[in-house]
Parts: structure tokens; C-alpha cells; sequence
């Protein structure tokens, strides 16, 4: 069975671009021709319209499986993902029990394999996320962990995650961390200003606890070498710090975003209340800002949605006790789109950023954490989003794929329809109606 993609619009940023019809079959990209190609398949996806792009990777997920399946677990997920345009993630750590060691990342994994798209996974840089004895992390790489974080939690001491970023480096896998220091923590979740302490009544985690903590870490990773992503920055002086080290040559020093940190701020919070709470907070708009140009500038290279699935009973709870975290997988791409590729009241795309979302979305995540995705070319897996960079949409509850339901996004207009998600040669995802042709 073959399927051809034609007439649609090739957004390849680490291939060839273009007006170019693809043809699947086997599960891999068989060719690649100009439009009109003279190419058929069994199957024809005319995307007149629309463009066509490597499939999405997102490297900063939660599952909540093994331990908490009730708010998602890696089948839902994986469901959640192929509606967002995701044909490939890799799920965190913290876990229940965490995954430090090999029988839970097999667990993880041999579940991830009976899902329709490709799911990879991070193991815990330290036992138990506790901060204090390493992993016996060949031993994990060797299970097939692409990465380690103790996502959720930060490492303290800096002499054991020196030494965790030389074996890192050893390994040839990224270290990814949480950079936040409890010491300037008096609640998490929340700003430290007078915007949330006047409106909700709560003290905060200051913006220090974040860029101190990067600033140590990337030290540390211009001293050993070792790849690093900072996860889900959110302040001004932790971009600016970022970019200081990559202009000063040290491109192994990566940082990623969320689009909740570039689209909300902590004025939100007084709207949302525990649907914008968050590790780290939404911050000012000054930060949202810096994070948008960071993202412009190619000093943030990752667009990560930190999926964090919970249920609605746990953020109806108080302001101080409620998780932090939202959804994020079926919404990225449209707040990506609405917010870094078009300019405001505007109706037209701004195509000169569309290989740079694409780039931040799937290209450098995969080359990042070393995965067989983010170009389409020919023999390579046929994984692959149709969208419409046009098509204006609401996010709605009801639609969503994922078991959670926590989102501060539910309501808002977006631009940009994902039409098909196909990992693999398999169409995993469609809101088209499809029409089989006959074979010849």
C-alpha cells in the first residue's frame, strides 16, 4: 500500500524544499519529485493549500506511567500526540517508581512500542531523584534511554552534576535539567511579585531561584563538554545568559521553551488560577518577550511542551496545594504558530519563520537527543504532518485526546489545522475525509 502526498507546500529545513510530491510506501519516504510529479499511490492526500513538514518532536513529556495512569498513561498519550502533529516524544523521568533503573525503562518502553507513533524516553540522572547518588546511567543507556533528567526536581549539588555531565558526555546523550533552587522558593507555582501577591495572596518563587542555577550549570558544560538542555526557561537573565555562552562558541549549551511561557504571563494566573500554575511560573511580559526573541535569534533552539497531565479534582484544589502543570501537546503547534509565525493583525503567514518553527519543533529536538526524525528525504521514515498555516481554530475540552482536561488555552483561537499526522507510513491521525483510490 503507498500513499502520495501532491500539490502541497515541503517545509524541509534539514532537506529540500519546496513544491514537491512525496511518495510513501513501506513505511519509509520512497521518492520525492517536483509538483506535477507524474507519481501515484494507492492513496492520495492532495494538500493544495497546505504544507507539508517533517512530523513534530517533542522531548519534554509526562506520561504519568508506571504510578499515576489515571491522568494519562503512554497509550493516551501517545493518542494526544499524533492529534497535535507529534510523530515522535521522549517521556520524563519522574515517574512512580522513577525510572532509575532498567526494569522501569523497559517497562516504559515496551509500552511505547505498541503505540502508533515513537516514543522514546529520558532515565533519572540521580537514584530516586534525591539528588544524591547517580545512576548507573551505560547501564540505562544501554536499555535504550536517548537522555537523563530529574526533570521536576533540581540537582543541588554541583559536584555530582559535574560528574554526571562528563558521563553524559561519555555516552554521547544529553543531560537536561530543572533549574530551580528551593532556597529562593516560598510557594512554586507562582511568580514572586506584587501582581500575584496582590491578587492571590501568595509569596512566590523569585526569578532568581531559575537564572542562578543556570548560570552554574552552564558554566559546568562549558568546562566538561557535555550536551545540556535547559528546560522550560522562564526568565529574561536566564535567556541572556544562554546566549552569551552560545555566542561565545559553546553550542553544546541548548535551552527549550514552552509555548505557555511565551504566550501567558503571570497575569494570567489571575484568570486561570491553578490552570496557570506552573514549575517554573509564568513570569512577566518583559520575560515573554526575551523568550519570544530568544526563539527568533536561535538562542532558545527547542520548542518542549512539558505535558503535565492532572486531574480536574487535584487543580480544584487550594492555590498553594494544587499540582503544577498543564497539557500541552494537542495545543503547541497553533499557539507556535499564532504567536512566532504571524505578525499581529496580519492576516498572511510570516513564511520567513516557518522553517524556524519547523526547525524548533522537529529538526533540533531530534538532532539534539539523536533521534531518526526531523527531515523528510527519501528511505527515510515516512513521518509527516499536513497542516493548514491558514486555517483559524478553537481549542475546545471536548477534542481533546488526552485523559486531562488542564488547560488554560480551552477557548482561545489559533491559527494553523493539523490535516494528517503519519509516523512510520501510517496515517496515525486525519480530521479529512479520506478517499481510497483504485489501484491500477
Amino acid at each position: 500500500m503507498s500513499t502520495l502526498i501532491t500539490n502541497g507546500y515541503v517545509v524541509n529545513p534539514a532537506g529540500k524544499s519546496g513544491d514537491i510530491d512525496i511518495l510513501i510506501k513501506d513505511g519509509k519516504v520512497a521518492n520525492m519529485v517536483p509538483t506535477p510529479s507524474g507519481l501515484d499511490g494507492d492513496y492520495l492526500i492532495d494538500a493544495k493549500g497546505w504544507c507539508v513538514a517533517p512530523g513534530l518532536v517533542d522531548t519534554h513529556v509526562h506520561f504519568r506511567d508506571p504510578g499515576q495512569t489515571h491522568k494519562e498513561d503512554i497509550y493516551s498519550g501517545a493518542d494526544a500526540a499524533a492529534h497535535g502533529g507529534y510523530t515522535s516524544v521522549v517521556m520524563m523521568a519522574n515517574t512512580s517508581p522513577p525510572i532509575d533503573n532498567v526494569e522501569t525503562l523497559s517497562y516504559a518502553l515496551e509500552r511505547g512500542a505498541n503505540t502508533q507513533i515513537n516514543i522514546e524516553a529520558c532515565a533519572n540522572v540521580t537514584v530516586g531523584m534525591e539528588g544524591k547518588k547517580l545512576t548507573d546511567m551505560e547501564a540505562l543507556v544501554k536499555a535504550g534511554a536517548v537522555g537523563f533528567t530529574d526533570d521536576g526536581k533540581p540537582i543541588q549539588d554541583a559536584g555530582l552534576v559535574k560528574e554526571a555531565m562528563i558521563r553524559a558526555k561519555e555516552l554521547g546523550v544529553p543531560i537536561s535539567f530543572h533549574e530551580e533552587d528551593p532556597r529562593f522558593i516560598t510557594t512554586p507555582g507562582y511568580n514572586a511579585s506584587d501582581v500575584i501577591r496582590e491578587g492571590i495572596g501568595i509569596e512566590g518563587a523569585d526569578r532568581k531561584a531559575e537564572w542562578t542555577m543556570i548560570e552554574r550549570d552552564a558554566a559546568l558544560a562549558a568546562e566538561t563538554g557535555a550536551e545540556i538542555v535547559i528546560q522550560h526557561i522562564s526568565t529574561k537573565e536566564g535567556v541572556d545568559i544562554i546566549r552569551d555562552y552560545r555566542s561565545d562558541g559553546y553550542t553544546n549549551i541548548h535551552a527549550e521553551a514552552t509555548p505557555h511561557h511565551f504566550t501567558l504571563t503571570e497575569d494570567d494566573v489571575l484568570k486561570h488560577r491553578t490552570l496557570a500554575k506552573m514549575n517554573p511560573p509564568l513570569r512577566t511580559e518583559r520575560d515573554r518577550i526575551a523568550i519570544v526573541e530568544g526563539l527568533l535569534d536561535g538562542t532558545i533552539e527547542l520548542v518542549s511542551t512539558d505535558h503535565a497531565p492532572h486531574t480536574a479534582e487535584e487543580k480544584n484544589w487550594p492555590l498553594d496545594k494544587a499540582p503544577s502543570g498543564i497539557i500541552g501537546l494537542e495545543t503547541a503547534f497553533g499557539l507556535t504558530l499564532e504567536e512566532i509565525l504571524y505578525i499581529p493583525n496580519i492576516s498572511s503567514p510570516n513564511y520567513r519563520w516557518l522553517e524556524d518553527v519547523i526547525k524548533r519543533m522537529s529538526v533540533n529536538p531530534a538532532r539534539i537527543y539523536g533521534l531518526r526524525a526531523g527531515i523528510i528525504k527519501t528511505d527515510a521514515p515516512a513521518d509527516l504532518i499536513v497542516f493548514d498555516p491558514n486555517a483559524r481554530r478553537v481549542i475546545r475540552e471536548e477534542e481533546f485526546a488526552s485523559k486531562a482536561k488542564n488547560s488554560p488555552f480551552i477557548g482561545r483561537t489559533v491559527r494553523g489545522k493539523i490535516k494528517y499526522t503519519i509516523c512510520n507510513g501510517k496515517i496515525v491521525y486525519s480530521n479529512v475525509w479520506r478517499k481510497w483510490k483504485n489501484s491500477r
